[in-house]
């Protein structure tokens, strides 16, 4: 049996200086790709007063791309934030790395409001039922900050995952608690649209089960299908009854990631009178075992109906795909072989858009998204 190869490790240096004085002698922490980004982190030391620096070492590190976040006492709450108040990208390193690397702190998430979202971000629904579903699922809704003083009417973008579309205080992620910035995409636009954000399941399962339109490891009967059906046949209508859209398929956009990338694109394929523009960002492609007999299964009105939308795919270059239950294989490379064969066949409108740098969250889908709504400007508004 052939033994495992070691891998090197080294320590890495760090300086650290604190420009705010009202957290000297606080603890820091450092989490990141070293710890699996468990919120426990390293302990580095106690903030030094501004000034004077910290020095300390993170040892056991692999060689390669090390990134990681600073913090105060273990909590995401306490995390290291702009001056405006967001998480960054956070930092990283080049493992080994030669010298110390610099790190200046200065603001912390818990100095500014729990919530992130914009004024414009509002409630439609605690508890909107989904009848085909059975389901009730809380449904937001942004409206330009125009819309009570004007009588313009909007195109229409329906989202999935809706608590991680607006709001920090309702977005754990892996990294911290990434949101969207939809809310903020939109408020620094010259041209407005409106937002409907339909928040997944309480659990893993249950968003599985709904974003799903194929059978699945153990969901043996999805409800993709149904769910698509009540944005359709349900949701889409009593928007378009309660607010001012531009109801048309010209006008309105579906917009989804990873299984929601999925399920964004057989929305486009099954309702193309209904979505004239999607946004497919990391799509799950290997699921979608019936993409392919779905589109062979088009009528001659409904190809003639695809060939008339706009496609925006997106994927970044080190997202991995589950192979054998592991993670191999790139996910820009399955998205390239479907969009070279649905070009061929159907002649739509599509934007690829790659990020070399680009990995599977939230913090890459906030960027893609400005890309996605700029683009959507000119295709469409």
């Amino acid at each position: 049996m052939a033994l495992e190869k070691i891998k090197k490790k080294y320590s890495v240096a760090f300086e650290l200086t604190n420009d705010n004085p009202l957290y000297t002698g606080h603890g820091c922490y450092m989490v990141g790709s070293f710890n699996n980004w468990s919120a426990e982190g390293y302990f580095v030391g106690s903030l030094p007063v501004p000034g004077e620096k910290l020095h300390f070492t993170l040892p056991d590190v692999e060689g390669g791309h090390l990134e990681f976040k600073l913090m105060r006492e273990g909590s995401w709450q306490k995390c290291e934030v702009d001056k405006q108040g967001r998480l960054h990208d956070g930092y990283s390193v080049q493992v080994p790395a030669i010298g110390s690397f610099p790190l200046h702190t200065n603001r912390w998430r818990d100095e500014f409001a729990h919530s992130t979202a914009s004024p414009q971000v509002h409630v439609l629904d605690e508890a909107f039922y989904f009848p085909s579903l059975g389901k009730q699922r809380q449904v937001w809704i942004y409206l330009p900050s125009d819309y009570a003083t004007s009588d313009q009417y909007y195109p229409v973008i329906y989202m999935h995952d809706g608590q991680h579309l607006f709001d920090e205080a309702l977005a754990p992620g892996r990294k911290g608690p990434v949101e969207w910035q939809v809310d903020e995409t939109i408020d620094e636009a010259q041209e407005k649209a409106i937002v409907v954000a339909i928040a997944h399941g309480a659990d893993v399962s249950d968003r599985f089960n709904t974003y799903l339109m194929d059978p699945y490891a153990d969901i043996h009967a999805p409800k993709g299908k149904e769910y698509l059906q009540d944005i359709v046949q349900v949701l889409k209508p009593y928007v378009d009854l309660h607010f001012r859209t531009k109801p048309k398929r010209e006008s309105t956009a579906m917009v989804g990631s990873s299984l929601g990338g999925l399920l964004t694109l057989y929305a486009g394929l099954m309702y193309p009178d209904v979505f004239g523009s999607l946004g497919v960002f990391s799509p799950s492609l290997w699921i979608g075992h019936h993409l392919n007999s779905l589109l062979a299964q088009r009528t001659l009105e409904e190809r003639h109906a695809i060939q008339g939308q706009s496609y925006f795919f997106y994927a970044g270059e080190k997202e991995l795909r589950k192979k054998d239950g592991k993670m191999q294989d790139s996910m820009v490379s399955d998205m390239l072989a479907f969009v070279q064969n649905f070009v061929t066949d159907f002649h739509s409108d599509i934007q690829v858009d790659i990020d070399p740098m680009g990995k599977h969250g939230a913090l890459y889908w906030q960027k893609s998204f400005r890309r996605f709504y700029a683009w959507w400007h000119r295709k469409t508004l």
